[in-house]
């Protein structure tokens, strides 16, 4: 066991990089140490002789895929290893204390759609906690329309696709009569494309939208509205096969595809504790504040893989960790071309803390026109806030122009326009204002992106790779993270020669 592991009866609290304040107070992050429970030994952990004869793997990642892919291996009898470098699991959805406060580093919602995260949610028991709303149902404020703010809805019936959203597209007060009717035939044409065509990958989606009579108000009022944060990527950056992917299956598959969920209770709950709980079960040996420095097949074609003061070998690896830090474990001939992966661009999202001395907001969540805020959602309940006063979380994709902005700079910007947005604001004390930045938190979905994306299997047998960047079909999201863990753990299992099923009907 290395010597920085510990059992797993540390508290619960997950850890996360200090918040940015632009000064030096606040508390800095919980941190646990590693864990070492379950099956699994040092040096030659897996051998086949003298000790377990079971198959033996190594996942290096504890993100989402890699928690996955470690669920579905351990559960079909393979002993597993599973290595993080941070001291808790969950990868870039995740908590961290601040005083008393506890925060997750930026708002992550989820679709009826999901139906592999939602599958994630239910094995770690965790479901009731993230509950989806009953109908789709979107708050659309518009700060600037000229005769002052006006508040519209995007929200779906009971009617088939796609009548469930005619009644609200027909009432919606952000375009006009001739915008609303284009959009309609837009979605007409948008549901009878094949997300996976390759040529789609090669534009971009205002392209498409503009070829299909979309005006820049109708690209910013809608398309845009639901794009930016599911894509990460306004349209003229964002691959024309992964929009039409998120807007086919979110809003033209069935009428409750887009339904939205999120976690009422902060993300480390789910994505670690109790990630964490269900693993331990399945025996599986869980190394934090632990990385891997070097993979390499042994002499006698197995894998092997370094960690600072031991070697753990087995009969697989599934590498689930992100595209560049991938590029640097391979070993050589792995992949044809293994420096695709570091074209694979990086995006980034800004998440704003605003925490008020009364309530300023009446609903969960909106999202904003007219406004540089995106999406403001309402933490209070799930942070622990105690005496009084509400907690508002601002998540701000695509923010590349933001993200290295100061403290004092976001501040003095989005403070009035949450007052402009929201009239209960203006006056309210301020408690707190943080910000947490994900510089690298997904991939970008540029045009282009699809061909460079690999699939699970690697040219080398017994090693495999996850991640919502590998070619999942979908974009950098919860879901694409867990389906890329199916994956990855199908093509080791099936390599073992041990039955297993894949966790999703659709993909029977």
């Amino acid at each position: 066991m290395n010597p920085e592991e510990t059992e797993r009866n540390t508290p619960p609290a997950a850890a996360g990089p200090l918040p940015d304040t632009g000064a030096s107070t606040g508390a800095g992050p919980a941190s646990r140490t590693g864990t070492g429970t379950g099956a699994g030994t040092s040096a030659g952990a897996g051998a086949r002789t003298g000790g377990d004869p079971r198959s033996s793997a190594v996942v290096v990642g504890g993100g989402l895929a890699g928690i996955t892919a470690a669920l579905q291996l351990a559960e079909s009898g393979v002993r597993v290893t599973l290595l993080e470098g941070r001291p808790r699991l969950g990868g870039l959805a995740f908590s961290f204390r601040r005083g008393d406060l506890t925060v997750d580093n930026g708002q992550h919602v989820y679709l009826r759609c999901c139906t592999a995260y939602r599958w994630f949610l239910d094995r770690v028991d965790g479901a009731a906690l993230a509950p989806l709303q009953d109908r789709l149902d979107v708050p659309v404020l518009d700060v600037a329309h000229p005769r002052g703010p006006r508040l519209g809805r995007i929200r779906r019936d009971g009617l088939p696709v796609p009548l469930h959203l005619a009644r609200s597209l027909a009432t919606y007060p952000h375009l006009s009569l001739t915008e609303r009717a284009s959009v309609g035939r837009a979605a007409l044409a948008l549901k009878k494309l094949d997300p996976a065509d390759p040529a789609l990958d090669g534009i971009d989606f205002a392209t498409w939208l503009g070829r299909h009579g979309q005006s820049p108000r109708t690209v910013e009022a809608l398309w845009d509205l639901v794009g930016i944060p599911t894509l990460n990527a306004p349209a003229p950056q964002a691959s024309m096969g992964l929009a039409a992917m998120v807007f086919k299956t979110g809003l033209l598959s069935e009428p409750g595809a887009a339904d939205i969920g999120w976690a009422h209770v902060p993300l480390g709950e789910l994505h670690d504790t109790r990630a964490a709980k269900e693993l331990d079960a399945l025996g599986v040996r869980t190394a934090l504040r632990t990385k891997a420095e070097r993979i390499s097949r042994t002499d006698d074609g197995r894998w092997a893989v370094d960690v600072p003061g031991e070697r753990i070998e087995a009969d697989a690896v599934v590498l689930a960790v992100p595209q560049h830090e991938t590029h640097g474990l391979l070993p050589e001939g792995a992949l044809d071309d293994p420096d695709r992966l570091l074209d694979i661009a990086t995006a980034p999202i800004l998440n704003l803390h605003v925490v008020y001395d009364r309530k300023v907001l009446k609903r969960p969540f909106f999202t904003a026109l007219g406004s540089p805020v995106q999406w403001v959602f309402d933490r209070t309940d799930s942070s622990g806030l105690t005496g009084g006063g509400q907690y508002l979380a601002i998540s701000q994709s695509a923010a590349q122009d933001e993200i290295d902005e100061p403290v004092a700079a976001l501040r003095a910007k989005y403070l009035p326009e949450l007052e402009r947005l929201l009239p209960a604001a203006r006056g309210a004390g301020i408690r707190d204002f943080f910000v947490t930045r994900e510089r690298t938190a997904t991939f970008a979905p540029a045009p282009g992106v699809g061909r460079l994306r690999p699939g699970a299997r690697t040219r080398a047998p017994g090693l495999y790779l996850a991640g919502a960047w590998t070619a999942t079909g979908w974009p950098a999201t919860m879901e694409g993270a867990v389906r890329s863990g199916f994956s990855a753990a199908g093509a080791a299992l099936s390599a073992l020669g041990r039955r297993h099923d894949h966790p999703l009907q659709e993909a029977v």
